[in-house]
């Protein structure tokens, strides 16, 4: 833990705290590694789906569903862990959900279309609560000019969380093809290996991490929840108060659906237009989350010196230039070449922008104030993927012309991120002229 000094944390907060707030992100990694992004979602799309035309837009319709529900759960969830201290207690419940639904995806075989999308959904809307709970958790440990670093840090763990399933999960998947055992036999053992290391990990997490807020009353059941809603509303009806922040929604709502589309669809692009087996898929998954954990590692220290909207804005620059080689490729090698970009713009971008959005919530609402964060990013994964997998169907399956279209949102992100100011928008949430005084 010296990758940070004592002097990056707040008051009170020792470091394996810190170390128990990264290592959530370590625990969760793996689902989106091994499930959404490396093994499961080709599975679905190659064997569930049986490779037919609509198996794409199936795929990226179960998670923009998945998406509808986190966007219009989550900020009242977020309103109420702030009124009943209770950040820890829901972090928690997201955790055994998504835990039980992403080993459940075990019992997914060939042609169980509808239960695979379900358990995707279920296992997807856990996953999302959970990382804005632990989010929000960020502005409590780390001072604001760390923020960035401390945000790196557990990115950058995180994703050696990823490899550590994806990594167990090859093995195994090596072993099992050498015995002649087909997908439908080794892809459920991934699932059961990516869900232990999630339970496991996450121990630490709720063993180590405090509950610092303080309950601001109200009353239990259904009249608290009517409470958290109320206080929703009139955060949305006055979120004007809070402009910067909001411009870095619409950003997010962007840059966020681009990176949707990587999560995603990566494997898919790699096995059925370039022309990967599902061994070099992973290899290929493996190698990019090397470089997603550089890139947030390094990026977190650079955020902080270089300021946080640049840092971002130079990954938004890196995101295009990964969907440019991507669409014009036609070897693998150079398929690596652009993989290679994405990994490094993967951790950092990720890491910006969660820094980026406690240095511009009001500090009585981190919880809430995530919630609208993840809300932003849930529908940018709706408007991302589903429009990949939309025009994916409608050009008769012409893959190239859909990583052409995300270049446009990673460049309408970064038009969107030129308003966002910095400084100003730190003044508006300490001077507290609205939302954080009402």
């Amino acid at each position: 833990m010296a990758l940070f000094s004592s002097e990056s944390l707040n008051p009170g907060v020792r470091k394996r705290e810190v170390f128990g707030w990264a290592m959530y992100d370590f625990a969760n990694s793996g689902y989106t590694t091994v499930v959404l992004t490396a093994v499961f979602a080709a599975y679905f799309v190659g064997s569930v789906a049986g490779g037919a035309d609509w198996a794409t837009f199936a795929w990226t319709l179960a998670l923009s569903a998945s998406h509808v529900v986190v966007m219009f759960t989550i900020p009242a969830l977020g309103a109420w862990a702030d009124r009943h201290a209770a950040k820890k207690r829901l972090l928690m419940l997201s955790t055994v959900g998504c835990v039980l639904a992403t080993a459940a995806l075990a019992l997914v075989g060939p042609g169980a279309v509808v239960l695979g999308m379900l358990l995707v959904m279920v296992s997807n809307v856990f996953f999302a609560w959970g990382e804005s709970l632990i989010a929000a958790f960020l502005p409590e440990l780390a001072r604001p000019a760390a923020m960035g670093r401390v945000s790196g840090w557990g990115w950058s763990f995180g994703y050696l969380g990823g490899m550590l399933a994806l990594g167990l999960s090859l093995v195994y998947v090596i072993w099992a093809q050498a015995h002649g055992q087909p997908a439908s036999q080794f892809v459920p053992v991934t699932m059961l290996i990516t869900a232990g290391i999630f339970a496991v990990a996450s121990v630490f997490t709720l063993g180590l991490l405090r509950e610092r807020a303080q309950s601001t009353g109200g009353e239990g059941g259904v009249s608290g929840v009517k409470a958290s809603l109320r206080q929703l509303g009139d955060t949305l009806r006055r979120a004007r108060n809070y402009r910067d922040f909001m411009w870095l929604l619409g950003c997010a709502v962007a840059y966020q659906g681009g990176v949707a589309v990587t999560i995603a669809l990566a494997a898919i692009y790699a096995e059925q237009v370039i022309g990967f087996v599902q061994q070099e898929t992973m290899v290929l998954i493996f190698v990019l989350n090397i470089a997603a954990a550089l890139g947030a590692f390094a990026f977190g220290y650079w955020q902080d010196r270089l300021g946080h909207k640049l840092a971002l804005g130079i990954t938004l620059v890196g995101w295009i230039a990964t969907c440019i080689i991507a669409a014009l490729t036609t070897t693998k090698g150079g398929f690596w070449y652009a993989a290679a970009i994405a990994g490094l713009c993967m951790g950092s971008s990720q890491s910006s922008g969660r820094a980026m959005a406690g240095m511009l919530a009001p500090p009585r609402q981190l919880a809430e104030f995530y919630g609208l964060w993840t809300f932003a990013t849930r529908l940018a994964s709706i408007i991302g993927p589903l429009s990949y997998g939309a025009i994916t169907w409608a050009t008769g399956g012409n893959q190239r012309l859909a990583i052409g279209f995300t270049a446009l949102l990673f460049l309408l992100g970064l038009v969107l991120l030129l308003p966002v100011n910095m400084e100003r928008g730190r003044r508006a949430v300490l001077s507290g002229p609205g939302l954080a005084n009402a």
